[in-house]
Protein backbone atom coordinates (compact mmCIF):
# COMPACT_ATOMS: atom_id res chain seq x y z
CA UNK A 1 0.00 0.00 0.00
CA UNK A 2 1.22 3.47 -0.84
CA UNK A 3 1.49 6.16 1.81
CA UNK A 4 -1.56 8.36 2.38
CA UNK A 5 -2.03 11.26 -0.03
CA UNK A 6 -3.98 14.34 0.94
CA UNK A 7 -6.32 16.25 -1.40
CA UNK A 8 -8.38 19.40 -1.10
CA UNK A 9 -11.37 17.56 -2.55
CA UNK A 10 -12.26 13.93 -3.28
CA UNK A 11 -15.19 13.16 -5.58
CA UNK A 12 -16.65 9.66 -5.49
CA UNK A 13 -18.29 9.07 -8.86
CA UNK A 14 -17.77 10.38 -12.39
CA UNK A 15 -21.35 11.18 -13.41
CA UNK A 16 -22.77 14.47 -12.17
CA UNK A 17 -19.93 14.52 -9.66
CA UNK A 18 -17.54 15.12 -12.55
CA UNK A 19 -19.28 18.44 -13.25
CA UNK A 20 -18.35 19.74 -9.79
CA UNK A 21 -15.01 20.92 -11.13
CA UNK A 22 -16.08 24.44 -12.04
CA UNK A 23 -13.60 27.30 -12.61
CA UNK A 24 -14.14 28.29 -8.96
CA UNK A 25 -12.44 25.04 -7.91
CA UNK A 26 -9.70 24.88 -10.54
CA UNK A 27 -6.98 25.76 -8.03
CA UNK A 28 -7.88 22.80 -5.76
CA UNK A 29 -6.05 19.50 -5.70
CA UNK A 30 -8.79 17.02 -6.60
CA UNK A 31 -9.09 13.23 -6.65
CA UNK A 32 -11.82 11.45 -8.60
CA UNK A 33 -12.60 7.89 -7.55
CA UNK A 34 -14.76 5.78 -9.88
CA UNK A 35 -15.11 2.04 -10.44
CA UNK A 36 -17.74 2.10 -13.17
CA UNK A 37 -17.66 3.26 -16.77
CA UNK A 38 -16.51 6.86 -16.72
CA UNK A 39 -19.33 9.37 -17.11
CA UNK A 40 -21.92 7.71 -14.91
CA UNK A 41 -25.33 6.18 -15.45
CA UNK A 42 -26.94 8.79 -17.68
CA UNK A 43 -24.23 8.80 -20.33
CA UNK A 44 -23.47 5.09 -20.44
CA UNK A 45 -26.54 3.06 -19.44
CA UNK A 46 -29.32 5.56 -18.77
CA UNK A 47 -30.91 8.67 -20.23
CA UNK A 48 -28.82 9.17 -23.34
CA UNK A 49 -28.61 5.68 -24.87
CA UNK A 50 -32.18 4.79 -23.92
CA UNK A 51 -33.60 7.90 -25.60
CA UNK A 52 -31.54 7.20 -28.71
CA UNK A 53 -33.12 3.74 -28.80
CA UNK A 54 -36.54 5.31 -28.12
CA UNK A 55 -36.13 7.55 -31.14
CA UNK A 56 -35.35 4.59 -33.38
CA UNK A 57 -38.40 2.80 -31.96
CA UNK A 58 -40.55 5.83 -32.67
CA UNK A 59 -39.38 5.85 -36.29
CA UNK A 60 -40.41 2.20 -36.60
CA UNK A 61 -43.82 2.92 -35.07
CA UNK A 62 -44.33 5.89 -37.39
CA UNK A 63 -43.70 3.71 -40.43
CA UNK A 64 -46.18 1.08 -39.23
CA UNK A 65 -48.90 3.69 -38.61
CA UNK A 66 -48.41 5.67 -41.83
CA UNK A 67 -51.44 4.07 -43.48
CA UNK A 68 -53.93 6.08 -41.43
CA UNK A 69 -52.58 9.23 -43.06
CA UNK A 70 -52.99 7.86 -46.58
CA UNK A 71 -49.33 6.96 -46.92
CA UNK A 72 -48.37 3.45 -47.99
CA UNK A 73 -45.23 2.35 -46.15
CA UNK A 74 -43.82 -0.89 -44.80
CA UNK A 75 -41.14 -1.73 -42.27
CA UNK A 76 -38.88 -4.11 -44.17
CA UNK A 77 -36.55 -4.97 -41.31
CA UNK A 78 -34.68 -3.89 -38.19
CA UNK A 79 -30.88 -3.97 -38.13
CA UNK A 80 -30.35 -4.27 -34.37
CA UNK A 81 -26.57 -4.18 -34.46
CA UNK A 82 -26.62 -1.07 -36.64
CA UNK A 83 -29.03 0.64 -34.25
CA UNK A 84 -26.92 -0.37 -31.26
CA UNK A 85 -23.59 0.56 -32.82
CA UNK A 86 -24.83 3.96 -34.02
CA UNK A 87 -25.53 4.75 -30.38
CA UNK A 88 -22.53 3.34 -28.57
CA UNK A 89 -20.03 4.29 -31.27
CA UNK A 90 -20.89 7.85 -30.24
CA UNK A 91 -21.24 7.34 -26.49
CA UNK A 92 -18.18 5.19 -25.81
CA UNK A 93 -15.66 7.73 -27.21
CA UNK A 94 -17.27 10.46 -25.08
CA UNK A 95 -16.86 8.31 -21.98
CA UNK A 96 -13.26 7.44 -22.82
CA UNK A 97 -12.48 11.04 -23.72
CA UNK A 98 -13.85 12.32 -20.42
CA UNK A 99 -11.80 9.77 -18.51
CA UNK A 100 -8.60 10.59 -20.42
CA UNK A 101 -9.12 14.31 -19.94
CA UNK A 102 -9.31 13.92 -16.17
CA UNK A 103 -6.48 11.35 -16.04
CA UNK A 104 -4.16 13.66 -17.95
CA UNK A 105 -5.15 16.88 -16.21
CA UNK A 106 -2.59 18.40 -13.87
CA UNK A 107 -5.38 19.43 -11.51
CA UNK A 108 -6.94 15.99 -10.98
CA UNK A 109 -5.78 12.53 -10.00
CA UNK A 110 -8.10 9.72 -11.07
CA UNK A 111 -8.39 6.44 -9.20
CA UNK A 112 -10.23 3.89 -11.37
CA UNK A 113 -11.33 1.51 -8.68
CA UNK A 114 -13.42 0.81 -5.63
CA UNK A 115 -13.15 3.23 -2.72
CA UNK A 116 -14.37 2.76 0.84
CA UNK A 117 -14.33 5.12 3.78
CA UNK A 118 -12.04 4.26 6.66
CA UNK A 119 -12.88 7.55 8.42
CA UNK A 120 -15.01 10.63 7.81
CA UNK A 121 -12.69 12.01 5.14
CA UNK A 122 -10.30 9.09 4.66
CA UNK A 123 -10.62 6.41 2.01
CA UNK A 124 -8.92 3.23 0.91
CA UNK A 125 -9.03 2.52 -2.83
CA UNK A 126 -8.33 -0.65 -4.77
CA UNK A 127 -7.61 -0.05 -8.46
CA UNK A 128 -9.85 -2.38 -10.51
CA UNK A 129 -9.82 -0.86 -14.00
CA UNK A 130 -7.02 0.03 -16.44
CA UNK A 131 -6.79 3.41 -18.12
CA UNK A 132 -5.39 5.54 -15.33
CA UNK A 133 -2.01 6.22 -13.78
CA UNK A 134 -2.29 3.47 -11.19
CA UNK A 135 -1.64 -0.24 -11.59
CA UNK A 136 -4.62 -2.58 -11.41
CA UNK A 137 -4.62 -4.32 -8.04
CA UNK A 138 -2.74 -1.56 -6.23
CA UNK A 139 -4.23 -0.11 -3.04
CA UNK A 140 -4.12 3.55 -2.09
CA UNK A 141 -5.10 5.48 1.01
CA UNK A 142 -6.19 9.09 0.60
CA UNK A 143 -7.56 11.85 2.80
CA UNK A 144 -9.24 15.15 1.99
CA UNK A 145 -10.59 18.38 3.38
CA UNK A 146 -13.87 17.81 1.55
CA UNK A 147 -15.48 14.64 0.11
CA UNK A 148 -18.48 14.46 -2.22
CA UNK A 149 -20.44 11.20 -2.50
CA UNK A 150 -21.86 11.04 -6.03
CA UNK A 151 -21.74 7.28 -6.53
CA UNK A 152 -25.12 6.89 -8.21
CA UNK A 153 -27.18 3.72 -8.21
CA UNK A 154 -27.38 0.23 -9.69
CA UNK A 155 -30.22 -2.03 -10.85
CA UNK A 156 -32.30 -3.61 -8.12
CA UNK A 157 -32.89 -7.34 -8.66
CA UNK A 158 -35.64 -9.24 -6.78
CA UNK A 159 -34.48 -12.12 -4.63
CA UNK A 160 -36.72 -14.56 -6.52
CA UNK A 161 -34.67 -13.89 -9.65
CA UNK A 162 -31.33 -14.13 -7.87
CA UNK A 163 -32.35 -17.42 -6.23
CA UNK A 164 -33.38 -18.91 -9.58
CA UNK A 165 -29.90 -18.71 -11.02
CA UNK A 166 -31.22 -18.07 -14.54
CA UNK A 167 -29.55 -15.65 -16.97
CA UNK A 168 -31.13 -12.20 -17.02
CA UNK A 169 -30.47 -8.69 -18.26
CA UNK A 170 -30.89 -5.31 -16.58
CA UNK A 171 -30.94 -1.81 -18.08
CA UNK A 172 -27.15 -1.81 -17.60
CA UNK A 173 -26.64 -4.70 -20.03
CA UNK A 174 -29.64 -5.20 -22.34
CA UNK A 175 -28.80 -2.37 -24.74
CA UNK A 176 -25.49 -3.98 -25.71
CA UNK A 177 -26.70 -7.51 -26.50
CA UNK A 178 -25.68 -8.89 -29.90
CA UNK A 179 -29.03 -10.13 -31.18
CA UNK A 180 -32.68 -9.26 -30.63
CA UNK A 181 -34.66 -12.04 -28.98
CA UNK A 182 -37.99 -13.07 -30.45
CA UNK A 183 -39.68 -12.63 -27.07
CA UNK A 184 -38.92 -10.90 -23.78
CA UNK A 185 -40.37 -10.94 -20.28
CA UNK A 186 -39.94 -7.69 -18.36
CA UNK A 187 -40.27 -7.82 -14.59
CA UNK A 188 -41.31 -4.38 -13.40
CA UNK A 189 -44.00 -1.81 -14.12
CA UNK A 190 -42.20 1.50 -13.71
CA UNK A 191 -40.46 3.88 -16.07
CA UNK A 192 -37.60 1.53 -16.99
CA UNK A 193 -40.02 -1.27 -17.84
CA UNK A 194 -42.28 1.06 -19.82
CA UNK A 195 -39.45 2.51 -21.89
CA UNK A 196 -37.85 -0.81 -22.76
CA UNK A 197 -41.22 -2.37 -23.55
CA UNK A 198 -41.73 0.39 -26.11
CA UNK A 199 -38.22 0.04 -27.54
CA UNK A 200 -38.21 -3.72 -28.01
CA UNK A 201 -41.82 -4.14 -29.10
CA UNK A 202 -41.36 -1.46 -31.75
CA UNK A 203 -38.31 -3.34 -33.00
CA UNK A 204 -40.32 -6.56 -33.36
CA UNK A 205 -39.90 -8.35 -30.03
CA UNK A 206 -42.95 -9.93 -28.38
CA UNK A 207 -43.05 -8.31 -24.93
CA UNK A 208 -44.67 -9.52 -21.71
CA UNK A 209 -44.69 -7.27 -18.64
CA UNK A 210 -45.13 -8.40 -15.04
CA UNK A 211 -46.07 -5.43 -12.85
CA UNK A 212 -46.46 -5.91 -9.12
CA UNK A 213 -48.90 -2.96 -8.98
CA UNK A 214 -52.41 -2.77 -10.35
CA UNK A 215 -51.29 0.07 -12.65
CA UNK A 216 -48.05 0.75 -14.46
CA UNK A 217 -46.12 3.92 -13.53
CA UNK A 218 -47.19 3.64 -9.92
CA UNK A 219 -46.78 6.91 -8.03
CA UNK A 220 -47.87 9.34 -10.74
CA UNK A 221 -51.35 10.86 -11.00
CA UNK A 222 -53.75 7.91 -10.84
CA UNK A 223 -55.94 8.98 -13.75
CA UNK A 224 -52.91 9.19 -16.04
CA UNK A 225 -51.51 5.91 -14.70
CA UNK A 226 -54.81 4.14 -15.43
CA UNK A 227 -54.96 5.58 -18.94
CA UNK A 228 -51.38 4.54 -19.64
CA UNK A 229 -52.02 1.04 -18.29
CA UNK A 230 -55.04 0.63 -20.56
CA UNK A 231 -52.91 1.54 -23.59
CA UNK A 232 -50.08 -0.70 -22.39
CA UNK A 233 -52.43 -3.68 -22.25
CA UNK A 234 -53.29 -3.10 -25.92
CA UNK A 235 -49.64 -3.08 -26.96
CA UNK A 236 -48.05 -5.69 -24.72
CA UNK A 237 -48.91 -8.88 -22.86
CA UNK A 238 -49.45 -7.04 -19.59
CA UNK A 239 -49.94 -8.76 -16.23
CA UNK A 240 -50.73 -6.43 -13.31
CA UNK A 241 -50.68 -7.24 -9.60
CA UNK A 242 -48.31 -9.97 -10.72
CA UNK A 243 -45.01 -10.18 -8.85
CA UNK A 244 -43.43 -13.50 -9.93
CA UNK A 245 -43.46 -16.26 -7.32
CA UNK A 246 -41.00 -18.54 -9.11
CA UNK A 247 -38.49 -18.16 -11.93
CA UNK A 248 -36.81 -21.01 -13.80
CA UNK A 249 -35.26 -21.98 -17.10
CA UNK A 250 -37.72 -23.55 -19.51
CA UNK A 251 -40.09 -22.88 -22.37
CA UNK A 252 -38.55 -20.44 -24.85
CA UNK A 253 -35.81 -19.65 -22.35
CA UNK A 254 -37.31 -18.61 -19.03
CA UNK A 255 -40.59 -19.30 -17.23
CA UNK A 256 -42.16 -17.18 -14.49
CA UNK A 257 -45.05 -18.33 -12.30
CA UNK A 258 -47.57 -15.68 -11.23
CA UNK A 259 -49.85 -15.60 -8.15
CA UNK A 260 -52.95 -16.36 -10.25
CA UNK A 261 -51.43 -19.60 -11.54
CA UNK A 262 -50.40 -18.20 -14.90
CA UNK A 263 -46.96 -19.05 -16.29
CA UNK A 264 -45.35 -16.48 -18.57
CA UNK A 265 -42.52 -17.51 -20.86
CA UNK A 266 -39.99 -15.67 -22.99
CA UNK A 267 -36.63 -16.05 -24.63
CA UNK A 268 -35.01 -13.29 -22.57
CA UNK A 269 -35.63 -12.00 -19.04
CA UNK A 270 -35.21 -8.27 -18.39
CA UNK A 271 -35.31 -7.14 -14.75
CA UNK A 272 -36.55 -3.55 -14.52
CA UNK A 273 -37.63 -3.19 -10.91
CA UNK A 274 -35.87 0.09 -10.18
CA UNK A 275 -32.46 1.12 -8.95
CA UNK A 276 -30.84 1.26 -5.52
CA UNK A 277 -28.18 3.64 -4.20
CA UNK A 278 -24.59 2.41 -4.11
CA UNK A 279 -24.14 3.75 -0.58
CA UNK A 280 -24.04 0.23 0.91
CA UNK A 281 -20.68 -0.37 -0.77
CA UNK A 282 -18.88 2.68 0.63
CA UNK A 283 -18.02 1.65 4.20
CA UNK A 284 -20.15 4.45 5.61
CA UNK A 285 -20.31 2.63 8.93
CA UNK A 286 -16.81 4.01 9.51
CA UNK A 287 -18.11 7.59 9.28
CA UNK A 288 -20.72 9.86 10.82
CA UNK A 289 -22.66 9.73 7.54
CA UNK A 290 -26.17 8.36 7.99
CA UNK A 291 -28.50 6.71 5.48
CA UNK A 292 -32.26 6.35 5.04
CA UNK A 293 -33.92 2.94 5.21
CA UNK A 294 -33.82 2.71 1.41
CA UNK A 295 -30.05 3.30 1.40
CA UNK A 296 -30.02 6.97 0.39
CA UNK A 297 -27.44 9.12 2.14
CA UNK A 298 -29.05 11.64 4.49
CA UNK A 299 -28.31 15.24 3.44
CA UNK A 300 -29.67 18.66 4.31
CA UNK A 301 -30.97 21.15 1.75
CA UNK A 302 -27.39 22.31 1.04
CA UNK A 303 -26.10 18.82 0.29
CA UNK A 304 -24.25 18.29 3.60
CA UNK A 305 -24.19 14.93 5.36
CA UNK A 306 -23.88 14.55 9.12
CA UNK A 307 -20.12 14.11 8.78
CA UNK A 308 -18.36 17.49 8.61
CA UNK A 309 -16.84 18.09 5.20
CA UNK A 310 -18.75 15.24 3.52
CA UNK A 311 -21.41 16.05 0.92
CA UNK A 312 -23.69 13.94 -1.28
CA UNK A 313 -25.78 14.41 -4.41
CA UNK A 314 -27.69 12.62 -7.15
CA UNK A 315 -28.94 9.04 -6.88
CA UNK A 316 -26.70 8.45 -3.87
CA UNK A 317 -28.89 10.71 -1.74
CA UNK A 318 -31.84 12.03 -3.74
CA UNK A 319 -35.34 10.50 -3.78
CA UNK A 320 -35.53 11.62 -7.43
CA UNK A 321 -33.37 9.38 -9.57
CA UNK A 322 -33.25 11.94 -12.35
CA UNK A 323 -30.28 13.41 -14.17
CA UNK A 324 -31.64 16.95 -14.14
CA UNK A 325 -31.97 16.74 -10.36
CA UNK A 326 -28.41 15.41 -9.98
CA UNK A 327 -27.10 18.21 -12.20
CA UNK A 328 -28.95 20.83 -10.15
CA UNK A 329 -27.60 19.39 -6.91
CA UNK A 330 -24.10 19.31 -8.38
CA UNK A 331 -24.32 23.03 -9.18
CA UNK A 332 -25.45 23.74 -5.61
CA UNK A 333 -22.70 21.64 -4.03
CA UNK A 334 -20.06 23.09 -6.36
CA UNK A 335 -21.05 26.60 -5.28
CA UNK A 336 -21.05 25.63 -1.61
CA UNK A 337 -17.61 24.02 -1.84
CA UNK A 338 -16.20 27.20 -3.36
CA UNK A 339 -18.16 29.65 -1.20
CA UNK A 340 -18.55 28.28 2.33
CA UNK A 341 -19.52 31.75 3.53
CA UNK A 342 -22.50 31.89 1.12
CA UNK A 343 -24.16 28.48 1.18
CA UNK A 344 -27.09 27.86 -1.18
CA UNK A 345 -29.97 25.40 -0.87
CA UNK A 346 -31.22 23.11 -3.62
CA UNK A 347 -34.65 23.94 -5.04
CA UNK A 348 -36.75 20.78 -5.08
CA UNK A 349 -40.17 22.47 -5.07
CA UNK A 350 -41.17 21.48 -8.59
CA UNK A 351 -39.21 18.49 -9.81
CA UNK A 352 -40.49 17.36 -13.22
CA UNK A 353 -40.16 13.91 -14.74
CA UNK A 354 -40.79 12.45 -18.18
CA UNK A 355 -41.12 8.82 -19.30
CA UNK A 356 -40.29 8.12 -22.93
CA UNK A 357 -42.56 5.19 -23.61
CA UNK A 358 -45.45 4.80 -26.03
CA UNK A 359 -47.09 7.16 -25.30
CA UNK A 360 -44.83 9.64 -23.53
CA UNK A 361 -45.77 10.72 -20.00
CA UNK A 362 -44.63 13.85 -18.17
CA UNK A 363 -45.47 15.22 -14.74
CA UNK A 364 -44.73 18.14 -12.42
CA UNK A 365 -46.20 19.34 -9.14
CA UNK A 366 -48.98 17.69 -7.17
CA UNK A 367 -51.11 14.85 -8.49
CA UNK A 368 -54.85 15.03 -7.86
CA UNK A 369 -54.45 12.51 -5.01
CA UNK A 370 -51.58 14.44 -3.41
CA UNK A 371 -53.53 17.71 -3.62
CA UNK A 372 -56.51 16.15 -1.86
CA UNK A 373 -54.22 14.70 0.83
CA UNK A 374 -52.76 18.16 1.46
CA UNK A 375 -56.18 19.67 2.03
CA UNK A 376 -56.71 21.67 -1.16
CA UNK A 377 -60.17 22.23 -2.65
CA UNK A 378 -59.14 20.35 -5.76
CA UNK A 379 -60.37 21.06 -9.25
CA UNK A 380 -59.00 19.44 -12.38
CA UNK A 381 -59.35 19.68 -16.13
CA UNK A 382 -58.41 16.97 -18.60
CA UNK A 383 -57.97 18.23 -22.15
CA UNK A 384 -57.73 15.78 -25.04
CA UNK A 385 -55.07 16.28 -27.69
CA UNK A 386 -57.68 15.38 -30.29
CA UNK A 387 -59.76 18.45 -29.39
CA UNK A 388 -57.09 20.76 -30.78
CA UNK A 389 -56.34 21.49 -34.43
CA UNK A 390 -52.93 19.87 -34.34
CA UNK A 391 -54.35 16.89 -32.51
CA UNK A 392 -56.72 16.45 -35.45
CA UNK A 393 -53.76 16.57 -37.83
CA UNK A 394 -52.06 13.83 -35.81
CA UNK A 395 -55.21 11.70 -35.70
CA UNK A 396 -54.57 11.44 -31.97
CA UNK A 397 -57.23 9.65 -29.93
CA UNK A 398 -55.45 8.96 -26.64
CA UNK A 399 -53.40 12.04 -25.65
CA UNK A 400 -54.38 13.84 -22.43
CA UNK A 401 -53.22 17.01 -20.67
CA UNK A 402 -54.43 17.21 -17.07
CA UNK A 403 -54.02 20.26 -14.83
CA UNK A 404 -54.67 20.37 -11.09
CA UNK A 405 -55.59 23.55 -9.19
CA UNK A 406 -57.06 24.86 -5.93
CA UNK A 407 -60.68 25.89 -6.46
CA UNK A 408 -60.56 28.42 -3.59
CA UNK A 409 -57.44 30.39 -4.50
CA UNK A 410 -57.13 29.52 -8.17
CA UNK A 411 -53.54 28.41 -7.64
CA UNK A 412 -52.13 25.98 -10.20
CA UNK A 413 -50.79 22.93 -8.34
CA UNK A 414 -49.59 20.47 -10.98
CA UNK A 415 -49.76 19.14 -14.51
CA UNK A 416 -49.71 15.60 -15.92
CA UNK A 417 -49.48 14.76 -19.61
CA UNK A 418 -49.77 11.57 -21.64
CA UNK A 419 -49.19 11.67 -25.37
CA UNK A 420 -46.77 12.74 -28.10
CA UNK A 421 -44.24 15.40 -27.09
CA UNK A 422 -45.42 15.30 -23.45
CA UNK A 423 -41.89 15.99 -22.20
CA UNK A 424 -41.84 19.30 -24.12
CA UNK A 425 -45.49 20.32 -23.73
CA UNK A 426 -45.20 20.36 -19.93
CA UNK A 427 -42.30 22.84 -19.87
CA UNK A 428 -44.46 26.03 -19.69
CA UNK A 429 -46.01 24.71 -16.48
CA UNK A 430 -42.58 23.91 -15.01
CA UNK A 431 -41.44 27.41 -15.91
CA UNK A 432 -44.54 29.07 -14.48
CA UNK A 433 -44.44 27.19 -11.18
CA UNK A 434 -40.71 27.79 -10.77
CA UNK A 435 -40.38 31.40 -11.90
CA UNK A 436 -43.73 33.22 -11.78
CA UNK A 437 -45.00 35.00 -8.65
CA UNK A 438 -47.13 32.74 -6.49
CA UNK A 439 -49.77 31.67 -6.69
CA UNK A 440 -49.64 30.84 -10.40
CA UNK A 441 -53.15 31.59 -11.71
CA UNK A 442 -54.24 29.41 -14.63
CA UNK A 443 -56.18 32.13 -16.48
CA UNK A 444 -53.29 34.55 -16.11
CA UNK A 445 -50.90 31.96 -17.53
CA UNK A 446 -53.30 31.18 -20.37
CA UNK A 447 -54.23 34.74 -21.30
CA UNK A 448 -50.98 36.50 -20.40
CA UNK A 449 -49.20 35.29 -23.54
CA UNK A 450 -49.77 34.26 -27.13
CA UNK A 451 -50.19 30.57 -27.97
CA UNK A 452 -49.14 29.71 -31.49
CA UNK A 453 -52.05 28.43 -33.55
CA UNK A 454 -52.39 25.64 -34.49
CA UNK A 455 -49.51 24.30 -32.43
CA UNK A 456 -50.00 21.29 -30.16
CA UNK A 457 -49.27 23.54 -27.16
CA UNK A 458 -52.86 24.79 -27.43
CA UNK A 459 -53.84 21.67 -25.52
CA UNK A 460 -52.28 23.26 -22.42
CA UNK A 461 -53.94 26.62 -23.09
CA UNK A 462 -57.34 24.96 -23.33
CA UNK A 463 -56.74 22.86 -20.21
CA UNK A 464 -55.88 25.97 -18.20
CA UNK A 465 -58.97 27.83 -19.45
CA UNK A 466 -61.14 24.84 -18.59
CA UNK A 467 -60.31 24.86 -14.88
CA UNK A 468 -63.11 25.94 -12.54
CA UNK A 469 -61.17 28.55 -10.59
CA UNK A 470 -61.80 32.21 -9.68
CA UNK A 471 -60.88 34.84 -12.26
CA UNK A 472 -57.79 36.94 -11.59
CA UNK A 473 -59.79 39.87 -10.19
CA UNK A 474 -61.67 37.56 -7.81
CA UNK A 475 -58.57 36.18 -6.07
Amino acid sequence: MSTSTHFDLVILGSGSGNSLLTPDLQDRRVAIVDEGVFGGTCLNVGCIPTKMFVYAAQVADTIRSAGRFGIDASLDGVRWRDIRDRIFDRIDPISAGGRDYRVNSEHTEVFLGHGEFVGDRALEIEITRPGGRHEVGSIHRITADQVVIATGSRPKVPQVVLDAGVPFHTSDTVMRMDELPTSMVIVGGGVIAAEFAHIFSALGVRVSILSRSVHMLRGIDEEIAKAFTDLASEQWDLHTDAAPEAVRAGGDGVELDLPDGTTVTGELLLVATGRQPNSDRLGLEHTAVRVHEDGRVVVDERGRTQAPGVWALGDASSPWQLKHVANHEARIVAHNLAHPEDLRAADHRYVPAAFFSQPQVATVGLSEEEAHAQGYAVTTKVQKYGDTAYGWAMEDTTGLFKVVADRRTGALLGAHVMGPQASSLIQPVIQALSLMPHPVLPHELARGQYWIHPALSEVLENALLGLEVPDEDEV
